[in-house]
């Protein structure tokens, strides 16, 4: 079955660009489109899409406002969410990923990451662009965290230490499988553990929390 996707920008050339590139994916398909993020909240809970593809900047209701709705803590039912942008902003994707985005690309990614990145969103995964992972992260561990970081309810396995090192580096599930020479399922199940522990609803927040607590240099 196509990838479901939703896609909010404010500019109306770079919303048909994004269903020009995704729509010529053979198994990805453009569901709805919206100018800002009130309406892209109104469908996506209409629709109910596979992933929203949401700018940041947007008049009204922002993309990190709109993400929040739909996958921010409390939500019971939360969609993928990747931030695409043009701002190379850290407070901006930083924000972004706190609300609850599963990822985030810059505008120039290109063809082939934007559509690994729906991808990887659909299949419970996630891709931040790496390009800017280890300085973003990184920057605000270094500065700080607006409060320390969890302590996890369990201490982390050596394995664990591993992947959670993997997951900061932007690694998809089946790039650690082959980096660790492990089974994919054996990686699902290691992240998922790291969820449990971590209280982190999602790979984002894991790699946050190793930046956060010095696991991952630049």
């Amino acid at each position: 079955m196509n990838i479901r996707v939703l896609i909010a920008d404010d500019q109306e050339i770079v919303r048909t660009g994004l269903v020009m590139i995704l729509d010529a994916q053979p198994d990805i398909e453009v569901v709805g489109q919206a100018a800002d993020g009130r309406r892209a909240v109104e469908l996506a809970r209409r629709l109910r899409p596979d992933v929203c593809l949401f700018d940041i900047r947007m008049p009204g209701v922002d993309g990190i406002q709109a993400t929040r709705s739909l996958a921010g803590p409390g939500v019971e039912d939360p969609l993928a969410v990747v931030v695409i942008t043009t701002f190379d902003l850290d407070e901006y994707v930083y924000a972004a990923l706190r609300a609850g985005a599963r990822g985030f690309l810059l505008k120039n990614a290109g063809t082939a990451l934007l559509s690994q990145a729906v991808r990887a969103a659909a299949h419970g995964d996630a891709l931040i662009a790496p390009s800017v992972t280890a300085r973003l992260l990184g920057a605000f561990a270094h500065a700080g965290p607006a409060s320390p970081p969890v302590q996890p309810v369990e201490a982390l396995t050596e394995r664990e230490e591993q992947i959670l090192v993997t997951v900061a580096r932007g690694r998809t599930n089946s790039e650690i499988a082959g980096e660790l020479h492990i089974s994919l399922s054996t990686v699902k199940s290691h992240i998922a553990s790291l969820m449990a522990k971590l209280g982190a609803r999602n790979r984002v927040e894991i790699a946050m929390w190793a930046y956060e607590t010095d696991r991952v240099r630049n």
